[in-house]
């Protein structure tokens, strides 16, 4: 008999354009996974609304991150792949985890902090408050035993294990508790004109992110125009942090060791490091980019995997719920 595969979940927010940030430190690890394990992808739009956003565009850009998923090559004959709204149990679990939850706990989370630093009480989001719980719905209902998450999420990850030992503990066994997956490389993608800073949309300057769709003339300008240093050596070194983010990115590109781009541009300076960096970006991102237009154009074969994948999902995702609501006391009917 088959041995049960181990199941992993995972989402990202419609919230913004995606960046080559999200593509190596997530997506291209999940082509990876999708073999060995029974994954679970979906698309986080109740995460997205911890922020007002224009209707339209949340629904454009939804659709878009999925036709991403599949074109960089998740199967969805091999993956779950859903939209996160179209499972109601999401939120009904959220409730029932909240409850079970400490404000103590939310309010120590990172990330809450650093967005509502410059923010009074009454202007933040009750929901980015409490969207880690959220978060950790999105895991425990489908019995995850891993969660791919980047370095800044591990935070995260360590509450949704909180959550669950707490409850398996108050009502017996419920859930799997579970483990963070972090790939080996590429797990943290930086901002290419403050690689202090990880890669994000939400950034100001334009210049400091690569969009999964920009265009090659885009991407090559963008690369040319990265913070390196006045060293003029290619070093993997915590000292040369613009460096060692382009060394990341080829070598999450290319399958290079850092010893391997070290040697081959030794006493070259940077101007065709940067080249060939650009050029593999481009090359890895141009089928991409070609495949979601494809997709995105006949939103007939999208709507056909998000049905099929909410099917799925909410099978499995309410099959939890009814347990978690009859270990609470609900009434069940």
């Amino acid at each position: 008999m088959d041995e049960k595969k181990k199941v992993i979940v995972s989402g990202i927010k419609p919230s913004g354009d995606l960046t080559l940030g999200n593509y190596l430190g997530a997506i291209k690890n999940w082509v990876k996974l999708q073999d060995e394990y029974d994954c679970y992808f979906f698309i986080a739009d109740l995460h997205a609304i911890t922020v007002r956003q224009v209707p339209a565009e949340l629904r454009k850009r939804s659709l878009e991150v999925l036709a991403i998923y599949i074109a960089a090559g998740v199967d969805p004959e091999k993956n779950t792949m859903f939209i996160q709204s179209h499972v109601p149990a999401h939120c009904e679990a959220s409730w029932l985890l909240t409850c079970n939850s400490y404000m103590g706990e939310l309010g120590r989370m990172t990330q809450y902090k650093d967005k509502s630093k410059n923010k009074e009480g009454d202007s933040i989001s009750a929901g980015l408050f409490n969207y880690p719980v959220l978060m950790a719905g999105d895991v425990l209902l489908y019995q995850a035993d891993l969660v791919p998450v980047g370095v800044d999420q591990v935070q995260h990850l360590e509450l949704a294990r909180n959550i669950a030992e707490r409850f398996n503990r108050a009502y017996s066994p419920t859930f799997t508790v579970p483990n963070a997956y972090i790939g080996k490389a590429g797990a943290k993608i930086m901002d290419l004109q403050n690689p202090t800073k990880k890669m994000s949309k939400s950034e100001e300057n334009p210049n400091g992110y690569i969009l999964i769709l920009d265009p090659p003339e885009v991407i090559r300008r963008k690369v040319s125009r990265a913070v390196t240093d006045s060293i003029g050596e290619v070093r993997f070194s915590d000292d040369q942090p613009g460096v060692k983010n382009l060394m990341t990115i080829l070598s999450t590109i290319t399958g290079m060791t850092m010893e391997e781009i070290e040697a081959k541009y030794e006493g070259q300076g940077y101007a065709q490091f940067k080249k060939d960096v650009a050029e593999a970006i481009v090359e890895e991102l141009e089928p991409i980019q070609e495949k979601v237009k494809g997709l995105l154009s006949d939103k007939k074969q999208l709507e056909e995997i998000y049905k099929a994948g909410a099917e799925k999902a909410n099978y499995i995702a309410t099959k939890t719920l009814r347990k978690m609501q009859k270990k609470i006391g609900l009434v069940q009917y």
